[in-house]
C-alpha cells in the first residue's frame, strides 16, 4: 500500500491512534533517550543521512526511530522477527511521524526478506540490526551496495557473534558498533529485560502457574541469568543447562541445579532456550520429555528448538491456544511449543519494558553518531563504544531515577592511581 506521504507496508493504518498512545506511554519511561532526542532536534547530527533499520517494531523502537528522525535522518524500518511486530505501533510511525515501515505481525519468511530488501533499496548510509540479517543480506546478495555503507550497529548477542566471525574471516566490509557489548546494554537489557519479558511471554501464552514447577533454562549467559532469577523468584525449581564450565559453575554457585539437557528434559515442566545456538533442544531430548512439557525459545533465531526433528516424532499437530502448538507424539505424549519457536517475549508479549530499552536504544543512537563522526578512520571490524559512553548513559539514568552517588575526593583519586600508596 502507499500513503500520500511515504511508502510503507503495514497491517492497518486505522490502528495508528492506539499505537500513538502506546508509544507515548513507553516514552514516559525512557528519560535517557528523551534527552538525546532533545539534543538531536537542536543539533541535527543525522541531517541528510538515511538509516536503514531491521529491528523489533515495538513501542520502544518507535521512540528510537522518532529520535533519529528528529535528528535529521531519513529512517526506513522493517521487522527483525516475523512475530515481533506491534501492528498499531507500525501504523502510528507511518501516520504520525512519516516514517517508512515495512512490517506485519505474522508475515511469512518470504515477506520478511522482501521487507528487509526494501530497507536496503532505500540506500542507507547506516544500518541498524537486531540479529545481523540486514548486514548478512548485504554481504550475500547486495554486494554492490556495500561501498555506500558508512557503518552499522548491532543490538543482539547472536548478531555480534555472527559479525565478529565475519570480521575474523576478513569478510566484514564496513565497521559495526556492537551495541550488545555495552555494559549499559547487556548487564540490564539482557538480564532484567529478557528475564521479565520472557516470563511475561510464557505466562501470557499458557496461563500456567510457575510456582512449584520444574523450569529448565538452557544457557546461562546474561539472558539465561535473568530468566533463571525470575523463575526462581516465582517459586520454580530451576535447572540450568550449559556447555561453558565457568558459566555452569556460576549457576551452581547461584544456587541452581546444573545438568545436561537430556537429563533436564526428563524432569522439566517448562524448558526455555537462550543460547544463540542451533538444536539446543534436539530429537533425543523430545524422546524423554514428560507428557505436557512446555518448550519455548528466547534466543534470537528460531533454530534453538529442532522443530523439524520434533515433527518426525509427531502423529498429530494442532494450535490449541494463541501462540501454543500441541505436538501429539506417536507414543501418546504431548509436547507444547510456544510462538513457533521464535522469541516468546515478543511473540506473545510486548518485549522488554521501556525503562531498560531506554539504555539499549541510547547506545543504538550514540553508536550511529559514533559511526557518522568516525567512519573515515574506522577499520572493517566490530567496535564497542567504551566505558565513557557507558558512564554517561548510566549517569543520565541515575539522574532520571533521582539517585545520587558518591564522588571520589582528590585524595581517593590519588590513592587509586598511585603504586606508592599502601599500608601506613
Amino acid at each position: 500500500m502507499k500513503n500520500m506521504k511515504i511508502d510503507h507496508e503495514i497491517k492497518d493504518i486505522s490502528l495508528a491512534e492506539k499505537g500513538k498512545l502506546r508509544i507515548e506511554w513507553a516514552e514516559m519511561d525512557m528519560p535517557v533517550l528523551r534527552q538525546l532526542r532533545k539534543r538531536y532536534k537542536k543539533e541535527q547530527p543525522f541531517k541528510g543521512i538515511t538509516i536503514g533499520a531491521t529491528l523489533h517494531v515495538t513501542t520502544e523502537t518507535a521512540n528510537l526511530m522518532i529520535a533519529l528522525k528528529e535528528g535529521g535522518a531519513r529512517v526506513v524500518l522493517s521487522a527483525s522477527n516475523p512475530l515481533s511486530t506491534q501492528d498499531d505501533v507500525a501504523a502510528s510511525l507511518v501516520k504520525h511521524h512519516d516514517i517508512s515501515v515495512f512490517a506485519i505481525k505474522g508475515e511469512d519468511t518470504k515477506t520478511y526478506f522482501r521487507h528487509l530488501n526494501i530497507v536496503l533499496d532505500s540506500k542507507p548510509d547506516i544500518t541498524m540490526d537486531d540479529g545481523a540479517d540486514l548486514v548478512s543480506e548485504l554481504h550475500k546478495n547486495r554486494r554492490e551496495d556495500l561501498k555506500r555503507i558508512k557503518g552499522g550497529t548491532e543490538e543482539t548477542t547472536t548478531g555480534v557473534i555472527r559479525l565478529k566471525a565475519m570480521a575474523k574471516d576478513g569478510k566484514l566490509e564496513f565497521p559495526i558498533v556492537a551495541v550488545n557489548d555495552a555494559k549499559t546494554k547487556h548487564f540490564f537489557d539482557n538480564r532484567y529485560g529478557t528475564g521479565q519479558s520472557t516470563m511475561d511471554g510464557i505466562i501470557r501464552a499458557t496461563n500456567r502457574l510457575i510456582s512449584g514447577s520444574t523450569f529448565v533454562v538452557a544457557g546461562y549467559g546474561w539472558c539465561g541469568r535473568g530468566l533463571a532469577m525470575r523463575a526462581h523468584g516465582m517459586g520454580a525449581q530451576v535447572i540450568v543447562t550449559e556447555v561453558d564450565p565457568v558459566k555452569a559453575l556460576e549457576a551452581v554457585m547461584d544456587g541452581f541445579r546444573v545438568m545436561p539437557i537430556k537429563d533436564a528434559s526428563m524432569q522439566a515442566d517448562f524448558i526455555c532456550t537462550l543460547t544463540g545456538d542451533v538444536n539446543v533442544v534436539d530429537v533425543e531430548d523430545f524422546k524423554v520429555m514428560k507428557d505436557g512439557c512446555i518448550v519455548s525459545n528466547s534466543g534470537h533465531f528460531d533454530v534453538e528448538i529442532n522443530l523439524k526433528g520434533l515433527q518426525t516424532l509427531t502423529k498429530e499437530r494442532r494450535k490449541i491456544r494463541d501462540f501454543v502448538e500441541e505436538y501429539k507424539l506417536k507414543d501418546g505424549r504431548k509436547i507444547f511449543v510456544l510462538g513457533e519457536g521464535r522469541l516468546i517475549n515478543l511473540a506473545s508479549a510486548e518485549g522488554h519494558p521501556a525503562s531498560v530499552m531506554d539504555m539499549s536504544f541510547a547506545n543504538q543512537a550514540m553508536g550511529a553518531e559514533f559511526i557518522l563522526n568516525n567512519y573515515k578512520n574506522l577499520k572493517k571490524q566490530v567496535y564497542v563504544l567504551g566505558d565513557a559512553v557507558d558512564q554517561e548513559i548510566a549517569a543520565l539514568k541515575l539522574k532520571a531515577l533521582g539517585v545520587s552517588i558518591d564522588i571520589l575526593s582528590p585524595q581517593q583519586k590519588k590513592y587509586l592511581s598511585s603504586w606508592e600508596e599502601g599500608t601506613a
